[in-house]
């Protein structure tokens, strides 16, 4: 399980140094091989080669003409990049998924039990002030929100 927030650099030709505390998982349970991909809220996806082939034969055998569905496989499926830690621990990301996420230098890789999410350090900001002021506003919980306890 991946958890855990860090605050990372990008070097100039967009490289992204995974934290030791996470290479040595990847290394063990994909030799390093993961997938990027993109996400509808504006963040990078970091996958585990073995973990993104489940997401992607689900994403197949989804019903193709529903528009929802469409959309949801070109984004993921159409952005997907396949990606080697090199030996320093780093992955390249291309122009166009830093493009679209919107990363420059300072991001914030977020450990998401099977996966990463990785956010640009201004706009993580902002997106947990404003998930913290709905939080706030929004008192009821859905089913299987009730049952657990913090």
């Amino acid at each position: 399980m991946f958890r855990g927030v860090a605050h990372l650099n990008l070097d100039t030709k967009g490289r992204m140094s995974f934290p030791s505390r996470y290479r040595d998982k990847l290394v063990e349970r994909c030799d390093g091989e993961v997938v990027v991909t993109v996400d509808p809220d504006r963040c990078l996806l970091v996958y585990p080669l073995p973990e993104w082939e489940v997401i992607e034969q689900k994403l197949v055998k989804l019903p193709s003409l529903k528009p929802q569905t469409r959309r949801l496989q070109r984004l993921l499926m159409g952005h997907a990049t396949e990606s080697q830690l090199d030996g320093s621990g780093r992955i390249l990301l291309p122009p166009p998924l830093r493009e679209f996420a919107s990363l420059d230098k300072k991001v914030v890789l977020i450990g998401q039990g099977n996966k990463f999410e990785l956010w640009d350090e201004g706009v993580w900001g902002q997106r947990c002030d404003q998930w913290l002021e709905e939080a706030a506003e929004d008192y009821e919980l859905s089913d299987g929100l009730e049952s657990i306890s913090l």
